[in-house]
């Protein structure tokens, strides 16, 4: 049986003590450089890993974040999470990710796992809560941020897109380029996301005198928004449709396109909500509204890592704003560019 090898082995080989071993596989703990050298040079001479979990017991502090999502069909979320491991591992911060479905009650059974791997923090993405989650967390001491997701009535921070302008710049699009008959495909209706691009999208329309002239619901699934598409166009079809976010505009497209043989955007314009990277193949060319990725992520871990490093504990909700992209999926009004 092969022994483990062990810090104060590791210590006699570098010359040093087993505190500077200790300090050198530390995150954010000081070591000169001679001595970081020495310390891994032994340490790779061995086959020495220092044990995390081990570490973690001491001190308290796993250095581990729980990151929840509840699909990866969209694409903004697999970039989305992408980004959010890469900047909390430069932080010295590791991810484990956990799959839940949108509900509440999920959610909740998820989030008690999460908790038991003593993990520091927690970010949930594209799920809801329910109204004694951020106490259940505060409880225990983890610290919990909403990303892309908030929650009315929650004492918990959240980061989002301002969704509610989105929708606001979206109609004002949709009605420049003189659109009147105007549908809309939503999501899941339980998503503060698809409330607040709604909420922005209506309000903008009826300040110029024009209401909904077709609502179907997507669910945020390509499926749910084909069959959405199907019924919004079988009798008095709109000339223009936003739909709640990219994921589902792919599928409105394909539908329009080539079930119900429209030209888009001679027939009909076509707006979604997101960018994900999709939008701008050529097949697509979807006009939306750009959720900014990166300031989102570097939002969110700035204030976990305030609340965990800190002590911090009010909550913070940012919205930010994200430009309109305009491609050939939806009429172009004049004196708009591209």
């Amino acid at each position: 049986m092969t022994t483990k090898v062990t810090s104060q082995q590791v210590a006699e080989r570098a010359g040093v003590s087993q505190s500077a071993v200790s300090r050198v596989f530390t995150p954010g703990a000081s070591a000169s450089a001679k001595t970081v050298n020495k310390v891994r040079q032994a340490a790779n001479e061995l086959g020495y890993r220092p044990n995390v979990l081990a570490r973690a017991m001491v001190s308290g502090k796993s250095r581990i974040i729980g990151l929840v999502v509840a699909y990866f069909e969209n694409q903004f979320y697999p970039d989305a999470l992408e980004k959010l491991s890469n900047a909390l591992q430069h932080r010295g911060y590791h991810v484990l990710i956990f799959l839940a479905d949108k509900t509440a009650g999920n959610i909740d059974a998820v989030v008690d796992e999460i908790l038991d791997y003593q993990v520091d923090g927690i970010i949930a993405a594209s799920v809801a809560m329910s109204s004694d989650l951020s106490k259940r967390c505060r409880a225990a001491g983890v610290p919990m941020v909403l990303f892309n997701r908030s929650q009315d009535g929650v004492a918990m921070s959240s980061v989002t897109s301002d969704n509610y302008a989105g929708g606001r710049k979206i109609a004002e699009f949709l009605l420049a380029a003189g659109h009147r008959k105007i549908g809309h495909i939503a999501g899941w209706e339980g998503a503060s996301t698809q409330r607040d691009r709604e909420a922005g999208f209506i309000a903008a329309l009826a300040e110029h005198g024009v209401t909904l002239h077709a609502r179907a619901i997507g669910d945020f699934t390509m499926e749910r928004a084909a069959e959405g598409t199907r019924a919004m166009f079988a009798n008095d079809p709109p000339e223009a449709v936003f739909v709640a976010n990219d994921h589902m505009a792919l599928a409105v497209l394909d539908t329009l396109r080539f079930e119900l043989g429209l030209d888009v955007p001679g027939d009909v314009s076509v707006v979604g909500y997101d960018d994900v990277p999709a939008s701008s193949w050529p097949s697509y060319d979807l006009t939306t509204v750009r959720q900014p990725a990166n300031r989102m992520v570097a939002e969110t871990v700035e204030i976990l890592m305030d609340q965990i490093e800190q002590g911090t504990t009010d909550p913070r909700r940012i919205a930010i704003d994200g430009p309109l992209i305009l491609r050939r999926s939806a009429r172009i009004p004049k004196g708009w560019s591209t």
